[in-house]
């Protein structure tokens, strides 16, 4: 007969090596369930007990659960986040390479991934991996030099997308745009100047690369020379842009229907 795991004391400080901090129901709730990801500690401050699901994957990976107060949490995790009661310290999840993902495609006949160029909100860029996680995307990919470290707002943003869909940091973008053509993706800029529409750009399946920029300043010149195409979404021209993570999402499921066509 299996026991669920009972709550302990309130801990003690938190070494400082011990890892980061993720927060709210649904990315710990991923994270408890994803393989790959090593937890160090749980807390909760709920009224009742934990959910059984969450006790039994917590008694899985052999994770303590500290009963601790909200204020417990919210010196660990920040006074205005929305921590649900619930938080985990987790290790980073393994590194990832443009050759990985690449591998993931081998012998796909469709498949997307997302780069962004110069995106540095982790709003935005959570918003995106939850957005891509949900439209089926292998992967999002960043510069590691301008992007945000996904920290537990990144994670929040993304609703628990960190742990289902990889964040892929590459050192340099137009190098990771050529190995991704040079296996049969199209890269296909987003850009307001685009001289076709998304809907109308003659795509409707294969292998896609979708390139963003800065709501600010878009793609960088070298960043937009090395797309295939520049493509922009049919919206108002009333309207200059949207949102990078809802122009995002549009996007995506504009891609996701082609791809079921």
């Amino acid at each position: 007969m299996r026991h669920r795991p009972k709550p302990h004391a309130r801990p003690g400080a938190t070494p400082a090596h011990a890892g980061q901090w993720l927060y709210g129901l649904h990315p710990v709730t991923l994270a408890l369930r994803n393989p790959k990801r090593q937890i160090t500690r749980l807390l909760w401050a709920g009224d009742g007990e934990l959910a059984e699901d969450l006790a039994t994957a917590a008694f899985d990976k052999k994770i303590r659960i500290d009963r601790v107060d909200k204020k417990h949490i919210e010196s660990e995790v920040g006074a205005h986040a929305l921590h649900q009661n619930i938080a985990a310290q987790v290790r980073p999840l393994p590194d990832m390479a443009i050759e990985d993902v690449i591998a993931m495609a081998d012998g796909m006949e469709r498949a997307t991934v997302v780069i962004l160029d110069q995106v540095t909100d982790p709003h935005n860029v959570g918003a995106i991996m939850r957005s891509a996680a949900a439209f089926g995307a292998l992967a999002v990919i960043v510069q590691d030099k301008n992007s945000p470290p996904v920290t537990g707002t990144l994670a929040k943003a993304a609703s628990g997308a960190v742990d289902l869909i990889p964040l892929i940091r590459a050192t340099n973008l137009t190098r990771a745009m050529e190995q991704l053509k040079a296996e049969n993706f199209w890269c296909l800029g987003l850009d307001a100047s685009g001289a076709k529409a998304l809907d109308n750009c003659g795509l409707t399946g294969g292998k896609v690369a979708l390139i963003m920029g800065s709501e600010g300043d878009g793609m960088r010149r070298l960043v937009a020379e090395h797309c295939d195409l520049l493509v922009r979404l049919p919206i108002n021209r009333m309207i200059d842009s949207l949102n990078v993570s809802n122009a995002a999402a549009i996007a995506l499921y504009e891609l996701n229907r082609n791809h079921g066509s």
